[in-house]
């Protein structure tokens, strides 16, 4: 089969899982109560303050523009219902980056050498993986952070660096972590010309890993800055005369109180989790809950419809032990160790963070975890009963039984509460 229609194949499967149920549950989710709000803020005009950049919730807004969205709606808090069908235009965007995402992923495995049966495995482990359906179905930034991203490396690998530059300062735009994007091609770029001794070209770098990234991550502020012309609840967080000074001043004082405000984060989350812990999946997030109706007179246990920021496990703790594993193989392969780096690059941020984290901060890693989970399959083919083809086959039957058992969780379907607790595998999944 061509690469063409593994493509295609990998689009259809993710586009299924990421518009499966669309729009359910008609109700706010998770930190939609806080991106939604400011959302509205460019409609609204009123002065907002968020820790991340806004380029996320611009593309957001700009999109819901073509559907005479209006800011009518609170999301003053999760369980709220929509009043109407246009908190759908919201959510699109969202979804398309995540069903967008597992294509890259295919295109970026073939450019690493990995053979069309390993991409398209990689991809679709990616469609098919719940927690990255559930983080990029509903409106939340990281399906923008980590379709950018990844495609930022795409580009790299393609030898197109103005397009990985533009793609760079898209992914810091989301957030910052999007910084480890361009750290991977720039560590390996600078390693390789100081091996080659090629000292000029090495000087021709800050072009495309600081200026180009950097100057469209400012003009994602001058937009943001330009929109926000009234005072509003971000106020608090800017000194008195921050709306009277330039918007180069106005960029310099966003981001140290960005910075700032990340460090003065303290508070604490019953579902928060440490770094150490992500690849071992072993606290989930509990995202929304919806009481079903029961019969309490004939004594019948309702039904509750419920989202978990919960993994495919099968994909989670392979891939998490293959990690592992692919340290045996670093000093061989050139793609175990780039893979590496990547999935080391985007833990190394958070070891330092002393503010509450989530599971949702691994899925970068975990991406990088399932190429190195494909591509050692891929190397380890000197059983004749057990191929490698066998091995990816088997591998996708079991996740994909996996993820339609999981799926109530990922989409926010009833379940009686025997099937719900069948689901709860450990103890700290509550």
């Amino acid at each position: 089969m061509s690469n063409k229609w593994l493509l295609l194949i990998v689009l259809g499967i993710s586009l299924t899982t990421h518009f499966a149920f669309f729009g359910n549950p008609n109700q706010t989710v998770f930190d939609e109560v806080h991106f939604g709000k400011f959302i509205s803020g460019y409609y609204t005009h009123e002065y907002y303050f968020d820790i991340h950049p806004p380029l996320g919730k611009l593309e957001i807004a700009g999109f819901a523009k073509f559907f005479n969205f209006k800011p009518e709606f609170s999301f003053a808090q999760i369980g709220e219902k929509f009043p109407d069908n246009k908190y759908l235009a919201l959510r699109f965007l969202p979804s398309l980056a995540g069903a967008l995402l597992p294509v890259v992923i295919f295109l970026l495995a073939l450019q690493l050498k990995f053979k069309p049966q390993a991409a398209f495995t990689a991809g679709f482990l990616v469609a098919i993986e719940n927690a990255l359906v559930v983080q990029t179905h509903y409106i939340l930034m990281d399906g923008f952070l980590l379709l950018f991203g990844f495609s930022t490396l795409l580009f790299y690998f393609r030898r197109k660096f103005l397009w990985m530059a533009l793609f760079g300062g898209l992914a810091i735009s989301i957030k910052w972590t999007g910084l480890t994007f361009l750290a991977l091609p720039f560590l390996i770029e600078v390693f390789y010309l100081f091996k080659e001794k090629n000292f000029l070209a090495i000087l021709k770098l800050p072009v495309y890993f600081l200026l180009i990234p950097l100057f469209l991550y400012f003009s994602v502020f001058v937009i943001h800055f330009s929109l926000l012309t009234k005072p509003g609840s971000g106020d608090a967080f800017m000194s008195s005369d921050f709306h009277n000074e330039n918007v180069f001043k106005k960029f310099t004082e966003l981001n140290i109180q960005m910075y700032q405000s990340n460090q003065r984060l303290t508070a604490t989350h019953p579902y928060g989790s440490q770094w150490y812990s992500w690849p071992f999946m072993a606290r989930p997030i509990f995202y929304w809950v919806s009481q079903g109706e029961g019969s309490r007179e004939a004594g019948i246990a309702s039904e509750n419809s419920r989202i978990y920021l919960l993994g495919n496990p099968i994909i989670w703790w392979g891939s998490s032990i293959t990690v592992l594993l692919s340290l045996m193989y670093v000093v061989r392969h050139r793609v175990i160790k780039i893979l590496l780096g990547g999935y080391f690059l985007n833990l190394l941020p958070f070891i330092g963070i002393k503010r509450v984290m989530f599971l949702y901060h691994y899925l970068t890693g975990l991406i990088f975890a399932v190429l190195i989970l494909v591509y050692l399959i891929e190397k380890q083919d000197s059983w004749a009963w057990l191929t490698s083809k066998k091995i990816f086959i088997g591998l996708a039957i079991a996740s994909t039984v996996v993820f339609i058992y999981f799926a109530p969780l990922t989409y926010g379907l009833p379940l009686s509460p025997k099937s719900y607790e069948a689901r709860v595998w450990l103890p700290s999944w509550k």
